[in-house]
């Protein structure tokens, strides 16, 4: 993997690059969606592509509980397995030890777990992270980490900094044992300390990474604080290098952590809100299910020239969603998928055009302000 600057903005901190890797180029800033079991839901790879989208992410933890490393081997890979021939992402299933608490125990050597799926217990260690990620063939990994919930105390996060550095590094080793020519992104935690932030910086740049990701994010901390604390992490950060923001987020968060420095993202809210009926839009979020868009014949967004936009009403897209029909969750999903990717692309045209400043004022001024 290589990563170039294309530009910088002269009146804020973002970036616009190119992250190349074998399987193409991405350029950056860039949303991933997720697609946690080999697939974005309701989408084909195909679709995907037609939207403009350059990578997704894939889930290590759900991947090997289903449908395993031995069959996705046979398919050389997750590329094979699921017809997706651009690059992949694939995090290392700390995030979902984190939100399957209940089921997990944190240990010095890795994480005991048991499936969600069937009660079957199981082990992840630094090694065999690496080890899945490498069946997957994914084009980024990404460090086992431990993943903190919010609010905790400083001793919580300091305990899970040292876990995560000690782990980081076996995984960095790992990786080089396993001759696998792979990215591996390093993971920075340390909760919503300056201190504990800068210390954990500190320490994976000591390892040192092909790329760098701020985790622990919009885990439940107000919006402000999650701002705040990617702005004082995030320019201690190699400027030669990508940076990931794990797991954000709402079109706001990408505009603002774009303006801070940060070049990826991923997020299930593009794709879980358009199966729950919420829609992004130029003016903000719409709820299709509102009895007010009953006998709307307007486009679900005048500004939007995705096909949904371009083809039918609110109106039938509530029809469509009331009456719990398919169609409904692949319309509404292609609209958000594409508002995110050209969310994206617009923000990198106003960093190479640089008037970031500019683009900023009319993104809010279409929602009504900020």
């Amino acid at each position: 993997m290589h990563f170039e600057l294309d530009a910088c903005s002269t009146q804020t901190k973002a970036r616009a690059g190119r992250v190349q890797t074998d399987r193409g180029c991405v350029q950056t800033p860039v949303f991933m969606p997720v697609g946690t079991l080999g697939t974005v839901k309701a989408m084909t790879p195909e679709e995907l592509e037609s939207l403009g989208v350059q990578i997704i992410l894939g889930n290590t933890y759900h991947l090997y509980l289903r449908p395993g490393c031995d069959l996705i081997k046979q398919f050389k890979g997750l590329h094979g397995f699921m017809n997706w021939h651009k690059p992949i992402l694939t995090d290392s299933g700390g995030f979902q030890v984190f939100s399957l608490a209940r089921l997990a125990k944190i240990e010095q050597n890795g994480v005991v777990f048991q499936s969600h799926i069937d009660g079957s217990k199981h082990v992840l260690t630094p090694e065999k992270v690496i080890e899945i990620q490498n069946i997957l063939d994914s084009d980024i990994s990404m460090i086992l980490d431990q993943c903190i919930q919010y609010p905790a105390d400083q001793d919580e996060v300091m305990a899970a900094a040292v876990i995560t550095k000690n782990w980081a590094r076996r995984c960095k080793l790992a990786r080089e044992q396993s001759a696998c020519g792979n990215a591996l992104f390093g993971i920075v935690q340390g909760g919503m300390f300056e201190d504990l932030r800068c210390r954990c910086v500190d320490d994976m740049l000591e390892i040192g990474f092909d790329g760098y990701a701020l985790g622990g994010l919009s885990v439940g901390e107000p919006q402000e604080l999650m701002l705040s604390t990617a702005a004082y992490t995030l320019p201690h950060l190699p400027l030669n290098l990508p940076r990931y923001i794990m797991g954000v987020g709402t079109p706001e968060d990408l505009v603002e952590l774009t303006a801070l420095g940060a070049d990826m993202f991923d997020c299930v809210m593009p794709t879980r809100n358009a199966r729950n009926g919420q829609l992004f839009t130029h003016q903000g979020v719409i709820n299709i299910s509102n009895a007010r868009f009953k006998t709307d014949q307007q486009p679900l967004d005048e500004l939007c020239q995705c096909y949904v936009c371009q083809k039918y009403s609110r109106a039938y897209l509530r029809h469509l969603y009331i009456n719990r029909e398919i169609l409904a969750l692949r319309l509404n999903t292609l609209h958000n998928l594409y508002y995110y990717t050209h969310l994206m692309t617009t923000m990198r045209t106003a960093i190479l055009n640089d008037d970031f400043n500019a683009f900023k004022k009319d993104f809010y001024a279409q929602r009504g302000g900020r």
